[in-house]
């Protein structure tokens, strides 16, 4: 399961599922009938699929109340039609739904993550040594980790901070990390993300060195700020964060001007691209096909 692209539509080898990029939810949608089709030996997967959705309607599954129609293209004339699509947490509920033996693999799966996050209950340095791993595929060194985790748990403390402010749901939370990249980058974070080429993947995850700095500097700031002035609300916090957040603004303007140039880069980690709502070759693949 291994791919270029860690997508839902990866599980379904041999089989093209359609899917689609929302960039204003950060999510990926994918059409339920290409599912059905890999998941079922129906000759006609569009009537499988009213057939299901029939019946999760009956039973007052929620399922049928996240699906989408999206625009996507036909695989029998190109052309644009309306089509059903869910989500990923939607697409794995459906799998869950579908009674075929082609699913079970697919159910047995799901079933290995669950046995995972529970045992990570009991045993939480299990879920750090995933990470660990996760990072150490990726290419990261060791001091690279052990500095992300670091500013991980800086950020618990920061929404901690936020927590004693009245600051309790995580859309507010959005608007204050916000703040605090506006001001220094000039960037929310999707922006920050777009600018990068980015979808799903971690921003902090894909910044240069400098910019992860900046980052935390803006944060540790808006933190020490929050404990001395003792804000409270939203409002009185966002102004708190564009303060701290100008912390790291000054940093920046005074490295650039011995640099000379920008610290913002669009360098990311990522082994692809995206155009449009298209996977383009892996970068890699392609490096070593000029190479040989």
């Amino acid at each position: 399961m291994d791919n270029k692209l860690a997508t839902i539509a990866n599980l379904f080898q041999g089989h093209e599922i359609r899917s689609i990029w929302d960039s204003k939810r950060e999510e990926y949608y994918f059409s339920v009938v290409d599912v059905i089709a890999a998941l079922t030996d129906s000759p006609v997967p569009r009537r499988y699929w009213t057939d299901l959705k029939r019946k999760l309607i009956n039973e007052g599954s929620q399922l049928y109340e996240n699906i989408v129609q999206l625009k996507m293209n036909s695989f029998k004339d190109g052309k644009m039609y309306a089509t059903d699509a869910l989500d990923t947490k939607g697409i794995l509920r459906l799998i869950e739904s579908v009674p075929s033996f082609k699913a079970e693999p697919f159910k047995l799966w799901l079933a290995s993550l669950g046995d995972e996050r529970i045992n990570e209950v009991f045993d939480p340095e299990l879920a750090v040594n995933r990470a660990v791993e996760y990072y150490r595929g990726k290419g990261y060194s060791d001091e690279w980790i052990k500095a992300r985790l670091n500013g991980i748990v800086d950020r618990f403390k920061l929404t901690d901070v936020w927590k004693e402010s009245g600051i309790t749901k995580n859309y507010a939370y959005g608007i204050l990390t916000n703040e605090i990249y506006k001001t220094w980058s000039g960037m929310k974070v999707s922006e920050y993300k777009e600018f990068k080429g980015l979808r799903k993947e971690s921003l902090r995850d894909n910044m240069t060195d400098v910019e992860v700095t900046l980052t935390n500097l803006g944060e540790i700031a808006t933190r020490e700020l929050v404990k001395k002035h003792k804000p409270y609300g939203l409002q009185q916090n966002k102004e708190i964060a564009r303060r701290g957040g100008n912390i790291a603004k000054n940093t920046r303007d005074d490295l650039e001007k011995e640099l000379g140039e920008s610290v913002i880069t669009r360098k990311n980690s990522l082994h692809y691209k995206y155009l449009d709502e298209n996977l383009l070759e892996n970068k890699k693949d392609k490096e070593e096909k000029v190479d040989g």
